[in-house]
């Protein structure tokens, strides 16, 4: 009989899987944060000082020279930040760490502001002498940031101005978006005793474990469990509302000052992405919802209920769901990667050797999964919270593969690794599937493979569907913000409930405390807009796995190839490395129809296992 989860989580293994941080700063700790603050500073300094008002003047050899500079600073001050911000990750309470974090993003604003001028000289050059410039061999390290940066001109203010914005959002967005975090990071859940399960006596938890309770196969425990996340979000409710209200706000001041026609457009223009194709992502997903309502429809029979609640969405609908240890997750993710690539797998082995995944679910910690790229020379660090789910194999390998990419990319180089967001999760969803596929091949009974085909449906419906309901919501929310003022906390749960109904129609019964789980996600603090880029990379990733199961392993260099280019080039480029059309308007439509052959086959593996007695819902 396999373990109990709880009881996996205090594997010593498993505890002991924390990072190793000093590579950052070469072992001297918050001393070492401030003395690379201290060199970025002089180095931040020294730049301003030979370029201030003399950009213009550059020639290729003066603008690759200059380059160079900006790039041994973005490095010194990435060690420091990158330092701070993972370690206050990882014990959010911690009143030295949050100090230590508040240090950097002050200095590093300070730093920020001194360069802030090359910027706005180099948007202001001709666009002749702009294409001289970036014709100049050896600046491939830096040619798509400088293009890049030339989008923004219409949306630039003066360098006074800017100075003042940038200064002024440490002690505004950025204190906000920390209280956020460390107030989530707070929360705990006592659960009921149905739900407990072997946790603590007290059955008082962190939310990351009680929603993981969501995943049980008793709907008393699910319920029970609900209804305690429910009330633990409950005490700082209002603060956390207006912790949004005031974010809003500040970004509808922001988008009025630089001249953004909506409050999505500055994300969009960060993504390489038009509005246009946008909203035509958003709506393609919004016209198909049918196919998660199908699925839920279809698990409402599985579980043998009539009208699934919003608390039975993920739990599992198949006997075979057991747990998993983190040396099997750890084990089989890494194969899965070798299998595919032995460059992958011994790049994912770097990140176990070099310790560079904290795993454990601790007291303090921030809630989720994230992967985390510093500078170049430096594998990526993964952040998890283990809960022993068969999920939790799958959001290893998610984030695995963010890292791999991370690693691959910096061969660009600091200015040129990261990906826009819409690029983002094309390695993730690609390890999720590849892990998905073995997983799938193991399986040896109908429930075994019910239950992983199920769970493959429901990330699909959660990354591309949820998603974009969640954009939906925020598309409420910012123009309900800017239309009638403030928002009170009912009237942020009635628009998060209008999101979620169109979604689920009539197949999920919303229950009225679901209308506060909107206030425990970071993304709508920290980075407004950024969760259609999860659908979007989704529906990407699918159709480059759908690329490589047609060509087999001759794909897998194009695979690598697009990886190692990072954001050297326009996602329209990237995506052509792998074959695929992103102007195509019925790319998304190819996407979707993939998602919805995946529903078709846990369909049939429902009624292999004779589940649905007599064949799919109507």
């Amino acid at each position: 009989m396999a373990a109990e989860p709880t009881s996996l989580l205090a594997d010593p293994e498993l505890q002991s899987t924390e990072w190793d941080l000093d590579p950052l700063v070469d072992g001297r700790g918050a001393d070492g944060v401030k003395e690379l603050l201290g060199e970025a500073d002089e180095l931040a300094s020294t730049f301003a000082e030979a370029h201030q008002g003399k950009v213009a003047e550059l020639d290729s050899d003066g603008l690759i020279a200059a380059m160079n500079e900006m790039v041994r600073m973005y490095e010194t001050v990435d060690r420091a930040a990158s330092y701070a911000y993972l370690r206050f990750s990882t014990d959010t309470a911690d009143p030295e760490r949050g100090a230590l974090l508040q240090l950097v993003q002050e200095r590093g604003t300070a730093i920020e502001t001194k360069v802030l001028f090359f910027e706005l000289e180099w948007a202001g050059l001709p666009d002749e002498r702009v294409s001289e410039l970036l014709t100049a061999d050896g600046l491939d390290f830096a040619r798509h940031y400088l293009e890049n940066a030339r989008r923004y001109r219409p949306h630039l203010l003066s360098e006074p101005e800017e100075r003042l914005m940038a200064e002024k959002s440490v002690s505004g967005r950025g204190a906000w978006t920390r209280l956020f975090s460390e107030v989530t990071s707070a929360i705990t859940v006592r659960l009921p005793e149905e739900a407990q399960e072997g946790d603590d006596e007290s059955g008082e938890v962190s939310l990351e474990i009680a929603l993981s309770k969501l995943q049980s196969g008793d709907r008393a425990v699910r319920k029970g469990a609900a209804e305690a996340i429910t009330e633990g979000l409950s005490p700082g409710l209002r603060t956390r509302a207006f912790i949004f209200n005031t974010l809003m706000h500040d970004k509808a001041v922001d988008d009025r000052l630089r001249n953004y026609p909506t409050w999505l457009s500055a994300r969009n223009l960060a993504n390489e992405a038009s509005d246009e194709s946008v909203q035509a992502l958003v709506e393609a997903v919004r016209a198909r919802n049918d196919i998660p309502r199908r699925w839920y429809t279809l698990k409402a029979r599985l579980l043998g209920v009539d009208q699934l609640a919003d608390y039975d969405r993920v739990a599992s609908v198949a006997a075979d769901d057991g747990a998993v240890s983190w040396s099997e997750a750890r084990s089989l993710v890494t194969d899965c990667y070798e299998g595919f690539s032995p460059e992958l797998g011994e790049i994912v082995r770097r990140f176990f050797d070099e310790r560079h995944v904290d795993a454990p679910v601790r007291p303090g910690k921030r809630g989720g999964a994230f992967c985390a790229s510093t500078v170049p020379e430096l594998t990526p660090y993964v952040m998890l919270n283990y809960t022993a789910k068969r999920q939790d194999v799958l959001t290893l390998a998610h984030e695995l593969g963010h890292g791999v990419h991370g690693a691959l990319a910096s061969r660009q180089g600091i200015l040129q690794m990261s990906t826009p967001l819409t690029m983002a999760e094309t390695a993730s969803v690609f390890g999720e599937q590849i892990t998905f596929a073995r997983l799938l091949e193991q399986a040896d009974t109908p429930d075994a493979k019910l239950s992983l085909l199920a769970r493959s449906v429901e990330g699909s419906i959660a990354t591309v569907f949820r998603q974009t309901a969640m954009n939906r919501f925020e598309e409420l929310a910012h123009t309900a913000r800017r239309t009638e003022g403030e928002l009170s906390v009912e009237r942020i749960g009635e628009l998060w409930g209008e999101s979620q109904e169109e979604l689920l129609g009539d197949s999920v019964k919303v229950t009225p405390g679901y209308l506060s789980w909107w206030s425990y996600v970071p993304h709508f603090m920290s980075t407004p807009g950024y969760v259609y880029a999860y659908a979007y990379g989704q529906l990407l990733a699918m159709s480059v796995y759908r690329r490589y199961q047609e060509e087999g392993p001759s794909f897998v260099p194009s695979y690598i190839e697009l990886l190692s280019a990072g954001g050297s080039r326009p996602p329209e480029e990237l995506a052509k490395i792998a074959g695929l059309d992103l102007t195509d308007p019925g790319f998304w439509d190819s996407g979707l129809a993939l998602v919805e052959q995946n529903l078709e086959r846990a369909e049939a593996a429902a009624r292999e296992a004779g589940r649905l007695n007599g064949g799919p819902p109507a």
